[in-house]
């Protein structure tokens, strides 16, 4: 079945994304949100991915006809023969994607006649059960259900989508219009819809990668979590403030990015949650107990609009760090 309409729950970090990067692609996408606070929220992270799709568009004029390979993937399918008119056009793309998002609070309506639903919720599997479970009754037999939870697998939740032959899990990366998108099923997931899926994530134009069987955290984020965690750790016990181990990273390995700055753009709610799933957690005096207090500090920040990292802070200077500049894109690469 090839999938057109698409409804992606969540209008969080990577929710926004999603849906953003899916209508670019010309998919019919509808975002469904808990309340009017959730679309008011929302709206500004759909106008900044907006913008960042138009500067990234014509930052890629100045490759034209380089040979390089070193651009947004999921913007440009065919960079062998792009043109500025083409380029233009993509741009003009990037706004009716912008304009023809739908926000919806009725979950009926949201889902009907759905061929695929995307969840991004937070990571708290209570929540995403009982999304599950007010969601089943209103989808039509043809509904695929994808999960782009981070840290958790499928065979967890399928039981509550009321179709786990038609369930599996999604997950994006951050600035996904240059990214992947690992795919995941469980035991009871259908081959054909795997293969859906698979098909779906190259047509929105990320790089598919298939996993070939149930991994918390796929590979990214195996590999991606416990450095995290070793960076929440380090400023947990005091050992050096978030800026100054951000900044060794980055010094010592040539990354643009380092573990909190990292954490910020995932959103300090996930990394909260995430931690919280250690049951060693609950105890103040452990390190995941130290963790999930600084988490809690910066996310009450974060409700002021601050962040792990002061990006205005002369330690953390871009500039000063990468005075030849530094291409995100060379890393994505």
């Amino acid at each position: 079945m090839a999938f057109k309409k698409v409804v992606v729950v969540g209008g969080g970090v990577l929710g926004s994304q999603i849906a953003y990067q899916v209508a670019y692609k010309g998919f019919d996408v509808t975002v469904w949100l808990r309340s009017e606070g959730s679309i008011e929220r929302a709206k500004p992270k759909f106008a900044r991915w907006h913008e960042t799709y138009l500067k990234d568009l014509e930052a890629t004029k100045a490759l034209i006809g380089t040979g390089t390979k070193l651009y947004p993937r999921g913007l440009v399918d065919d960079f062998e023969n792009l043109t500025v008119e083409k380029v233009e056009e993509l741009k003009a793309q990037a706004d009716q994607a912008f304009e023809s998002l739908i926000y919806e609070l009725d979950m009926a309506k949201a889902m009907a006649d759905a061929d695929l639903v995307i969840e991004s919720l937070s990571e708290d599997p209570k929540a995403k059960i009982a999304f599950y479970q007010q969601m089943a009754p209103l989808l039509p037999e043809k509904t695929v259900i994808v999960t782009n939870s981070s840290t958790m697998v499928p065979s967890a939740f399928a039981q509550y989508t009321g179709r786990p032959e038609k369930y599996l899990a999604l997950h994006f990366a951050n600035e996904i219009w240059k990214n992947t998108a690992e795919i995941m099923g469980h035991a009871g997931t259908e081959g054909k819809y795997y293969d859906e899926v698979v098909e779906f994530a190259g047509q929105i134009g990320m790089i598919p990668l298939k996993l070939h069987k149930e991994q918390p955290g796929y590979i990214l984020n195996s590999l991606l979590v416990p450095f995290l965690n070793a960076g929440e750790a380090l400023y947990a016990n005091d050992v050096a403030d978030p800026e100054t181990i951000d900044l060794t990273w980055s010094l010592a390995t040539g990354a643009p990015l380092g573990p909190f700055r990292i954490l910020d753009i995932v959103g300090l709610e996930t990394a909260y949650n995430i931690v919280c799933m250690d049951p060693a957690a609950k105890d103040p005096e452990t390190t995941p107990g130290k963790i999930a207090k600084r988490s809690m500090q910066a996310r009450k920040a974060s409700a002021q609009e601050k962040d792990f990292i002061n990006t205005q802070s002369k330690k953390y200077d871009r500039q000063d760090m990468f005075p030849d500049g530094f291409d995100v894109w060379k890393v994505i690469w």
